[in-house]
This record gives structure tokens, sequence and C-alpha cells, in this order.
């Protein structure tokens, strides 16, 4: 069990990275656009939540279900705003900044909370 909840961890931290990578590859660019991988990374981050959550709920660990429940909230916003802006050539500054800045807030939630 405790393979198998190091490799969800790591699969986790893929999807993270994969996100903020294709946001902060964009910085420079002129406009601003929704790159696969943030899509492919937000549905990784999802599925290996829901499936961290799962294993730790099957064994002795308190899971936070206030806190979960936050960063899926979170989570299912920057879902949103990807899937709305994964088909268009360029999407609006605040819409790229929003999901940076909220991957960047289920961090800290994760870390601080």
């Amino acid at each position: 069990m405790d393979f198998a909840y190091k490799t969800l961890v790591v699969l986790h931290f893929i999807g993270l990275a994969s996100i903020i990578g294709a946001f902060l590859v964009q910085t420079r660019a002129s406009t601003k656009r929704i790159e696969p991988a943030m899509w492919h990374g937000a549905l990784t981050q999802l599925v290996t939540g829901l499936l961290l959550v799962g294993l730790a709920e099957m064994g002795d660990a308190d899971v936070d279900n206030i806190k979960i429940g936050v960063k899926l909230l979170v989570l299912v916003a920057i879902l949103v705003l990807v899937a709305r802006g994964r088909k268009k050539a360029s999407v609006p500054t605040g819409v790229w900044g929003a999901v940076g800045g909220l991957t960047v807030l289920n961090v800290v939630i994760a870390v601080f909370w």
C-alpha cells in the first residue's frame, strides 16, 4: 500500500509540474494560450488526488475533508478555465494568470493547511 501511495504522490506532482511548466513557458509570450499540458496536468491532478484520498480513507490516516473539498473546488475552477480555453488560439491574460494563480493556491493550501 505504501508503494501505491508514493507512486500516486509522484504522479500527482507530475500533474502539478505539467500545469506550472506550461504556465511558466508562456510568461514571455505576447499572446497567452492554454497548452494541452495544462489540460492533461489538471486531469492527472484530479484522478491522482481522488485516488490518494481513497487510499487514505481505506487506511488509518485521518482525512481533512474540508481541506480536500477546498482543493477539489480550486481544481474544478482550473479545469473549467482550461477546458473553456483549450481549443482557442489565445486566451485573455486574466484567464491564463488565473490558471497559474489557482494552481499555486492549491499548492499553498496543501502545504500550509
